[in-house]
């Protein structure tokens, strides 16, 4: 019969969680996870923290910073909070997005005029008009 592990070192967590044990030692630095008490030598962690390790990388893959995601983590164990709570702050997260993308728009834009600037590849920096334009586009 296979013992059921209810606790981990912080290497088997990493591992466990796909995150490096710098990451693990991060994240308690910032109070995302509470660093346990020492045991014999080592800190066993539980295994429920692999999916909040997996939780935290991926609200930062969606574009969370880890204040928002400590705020995140926060609402998952407050029992008064709801849905609404969680979507409140995703919406937030998409206009934030779509304001990024529109300026990035508005980045290509200028870079494209830039790049239409060169008229040969091959001309000596010292003559290039892209440089020209960096300055004289306002």
């Amino acid at each position: 019969m296979k013992e059921k592990i209810d606790r981990l070192t912080i290497g088997k967590l990493a591992t466990a969680s796909n995150v490096s044990v710098e990451t693990i030692r991060f994240y308690e630095r910032k109070e995302l996870i509470k660093q346990p008490e020492k045991q014999g030598g080592f800190r066993y962690y539980p295994t429920d923290l692999i999916k909040k390790i997996w939780f935290i990388k991926r609200s930062q893959e969606l574009g969370f910073t880890l204040k928002e995601v400590k705020e995140l983590l926060e609402l998952t164990v407050k029992k008064k909070s709801r849905c609404n709570d969680i979507l409140i702050r995703t919406e937030t997260k998409i206009d934030e997005i779509n304001e990024k993308i529109k300026d990035l728009k508005r980045m290509k834009k200028s870079l494209e005029g830039l790049a239409k600037c060169c008229d040969s590849r091959e001309m000596p920096l010292s003559d290039c008009p892209v440089l020209d334009c960096f300055i004289d586009s306002k």
